[in-house]
């Protein structure tokens, strides 16, 4: 694979790495440097305020698009659809100069796959086309763009991972089809050891009623349980953002329904002191507040692809406490490095046994399963069959 050019292809919406909240984001800036450790020439498609260590970067946006995210629909395809144009425009200038890509590593949602394939069928006078072979990483709840997946075809020449073995079983049949495997995802290991626990819970993401913050929101409070929450809701970084939003009914973020439904669900239950909001979270204070929390929780409402969050928490020798969807059980092993909850009651029940969870266990798991090397092998051997099967 020594001789590979790869274009990652992240998307417009976060820098790489981002400051704070960020899945794809993150895997991405956890990929890259691995891939290069091991050879590969990588170009990484973002916006101009990452820092990603890459041997290219090309942009169409200075800064990430995430606030628009909850806007018009025509706004956010308009977004993707202008970064799609740069990343064409890179991938064609390199085939122009004799330095073509060999593969396209994509983690765009549906826009990505959709445009790459169309560039494939070549130009009207018959020449070949310059788009390379492309991986797509499906990193999201693939029954939300059902309709695309169910008549969505590569044609030998785009193929998909996923994040995790229960999240292809659940895809629809036309796409599992073109699913060449399941790479989990995996989070850089911090360099702290474990270390004691300094009395609160943690919640760590994007809050929206699919993570069912909530939950935790409302069984802490009442119990008098220290819980920190930890993420953006609807765009908005953090409080002040927040009550200006709320102040301003026209304001661009008061009808995204995270917002709502957070203002509705889980602000009742924050009081500054039992339980506490403190919005997205990065660099240092994020490591401080992760590493010495009790344990991370994730009272999921629906079945969770990948959760790149539970993998940070255990990286970081901090165990879980969720309900056991989606991946979770391939994550999380029961009574060891977390308790695995069958609903929101049993979950609640668990908050009082966080203490019997080896936290020691929770990182050499991480390290043996979840470690960055061995994400970039698996992708590395991804790329091999993809090239395979383009060209026959």
């Amino acid at each position: 694979m020594t001789t590979v050019r790869v274009l990652v292809n992240a998307g417009p919406w976060l820098p790489v790495p981002p400051p704070d909240y960020g899945g794809i984001e993150n895997v991405v800036a956890t990929l890259v440097p691995e891939l290069r450790a091991h050879g590969v020439d990588v170009t990484v498609a973002t916006v101009r305020s990452s820092s990603v260590a890459a041997d290219r970067v090309v942009t169409a946006f200075d800064d990430g698009q995430f606030p628009h995210l909850g806007g018009p629909y025509a706004t956010v395809v308009g977004l993707a659809l202008a970064h799609m144009t740069t990343v064409l425009d890179e991938i064609r200038g390199a085939a122009a100069v004799g330095r073509p890509y060999d593969l396209v590593h994509d983690h765009v949602e549906a826009v990505g796959p959709a445009v790459l394939a169309a560039a494939q069928q070549g130009s009207a006078d018959g020449s070949p086309s310059a788009i390379p072979p492309v991986l797509q990483t499906l990193h999201w709840d693939l029954h939300r763009q059902e309709d695309f997946y169910a008549t969505f075809d590569g044609r030998g020449r785009v193929w998909f991972a996923g994040v995790s073995d229960a999240q292809v079983a659940r895809a629809h049949p036309n796409l599992r089809r073109q699913v060449v495997g399941a790479v989990p995802l995996a989070t850089p290991l911090p360099r702290w050891e474990p270390v004691e626990p300094r009395g609160h819970l943690l919640t760590l993401g994007r809050m929206t009623p699919l993570k069912g913050y909530d939950v935790a929101a409302r069984a802490c409070r009442e119990r008098g349980i220290p819980l920190v929450m930890a993420g953006p809701v609807g765009g908005l970084q953090d409080a002040a953002a927040l009550e200006e939003t709320i102040a301003d009914p026209s304001h661009p973020a008061a009808a995204n329904p995270d917002v709502r439904w957070f203002v509705e669900r889980v602000l009742p239950w924050v009081d500054g002191e039992v339980v506490r909001w403190v919005g997205s979270v990065g660099g240092e204070a994020k490591d401080e507040l992760l590493r010495t929390a009790r344990a991370v929780l994730f009272p999921l409402q629906w079945e969770e692809p990948g959760a790149t969050a539970v993998v940070e928490s255990l990286s970081a020798g901090v165990p879980v406490v969720a309900n056991a969807r989606g991946v979770l059980p391939s994550l999380v092993d029961h009574g060891s490095t977390g308790w695995l909850a069958a609903d929101d009651e049993e979950l609640v029940g668990y908050l009082d046994r966080v203490d019997e969870l080896d936290r020691t266990a929770c990182r050499k798991v991480a390290e043996e399963r979840f470690a960055p090397p061995v994400m970039a092998e698996r992708y590395l051997r991804l790329y091999e069959r993809v090239l395979t099967l383009a060209a026959r």
